[in-house]
C-alpha cells in the first residue's frame, strides 16, 4: 500500500523535484546592449548585471546594477526570471573596468546600498560583491549599508533619483 501511494504521489507531480541549474552567465562583449537605453554596456563604468528570462535566447544586460534591481522589483516585467548575475566588484580590476566575466549570482551576493558612488548611467549605484567582507570594507570607505538582494527596499530603486549634488534625475 505504501509503495502504491508513493508511486501515485510521484506520478501526480508531488514527488521530489529535480533541481535545475541556472543558465551560465554570458561574458560582456561589444554586442551587449543595456536593456533600458540600448547603449553598449562596455561604454559605462561601474558594475553591470544580466538577467536570464525563461524562453529568451539571450540575457538582458544592464549598464547599472540599480537598473537591474528596479527591473526585478517592478510589477511589470516580461517572463520568469531564471538567474540574475551581477559584477563582483571585489574582483573587478577597477571601477572603470569592472570585468567582462567576473559574475556572481545576485541571490548570494552582498550589495552596498546608499554608498556615495554613481553608476554607469549617473544615478547612485548599488554595488555588488560575492564576499561580505569585501562589501563591508567598501561600505566603510564609501558609506552605505550591506544587504542581501531580498533586503533591498523597492523605493531605493523605483523611487525618485537624487544625484549627489542635490539634482533630481
Amino acid at each position: 500500500m505504501t509503495l502504491l501511494l508513493a508511486l501515485t504521489v510521484a506520478a501526480c507531480g508531488g514527488g521530489p523535484q529535480k533541481a535545475t541549474s541556472p543558465p551560465a552567465p554570458v561574458a560582456l562583449s561589444e554586442e551587449a546592449l543595456s536593456f533600458y537605453c540600448q547603449m553598449n554596456v562596455l561604454e559605462h563604468p561601474g558594475p553591470k548585471a544580466q538577467i536570464h528570462l525563461a524562453g529568451a535566447p539571450a540575457p538582458l544586460f544592464f549598464a547599472q546594477v540599480r537598473d537591474a534591481i528596479a527591473f526585478i522589483k517592478s510589477e511589470e516585467r516580461p517572463g520568469d526570471v531564471l538567474a540574475i548575475y551581477v559584477s563582483d566588484m571585489g574582483k573587478a580590476p577597477s571601477w572603470d573596468a569592472p570585468g567582462d566575466d567576473n559574475w556572481t549570482l545576485a541571490s548570494t551576493a552582498k550589495f552596498v546600498v546608499g554608498a556615495k558612488q554613481s553608476g554607469g548611467m549617473g544615478a547612485p549605484e548599488i554595488v555588488p560583491f560575492s564576499s561580505e567582507d569585501a562589501a563591508q570594507a567598501y561600505a566603510k570607505r564609501k558609506g552605505g549599508k550591506v544587504m542581501a538582494l531580498a533586503e533591498i527596499p523597492a523605493q531605493s530603486v523605483l523611487g525618485e533619483v537624487m544625484l549627489f549634488e542635490g539634482e533630481q534625475l
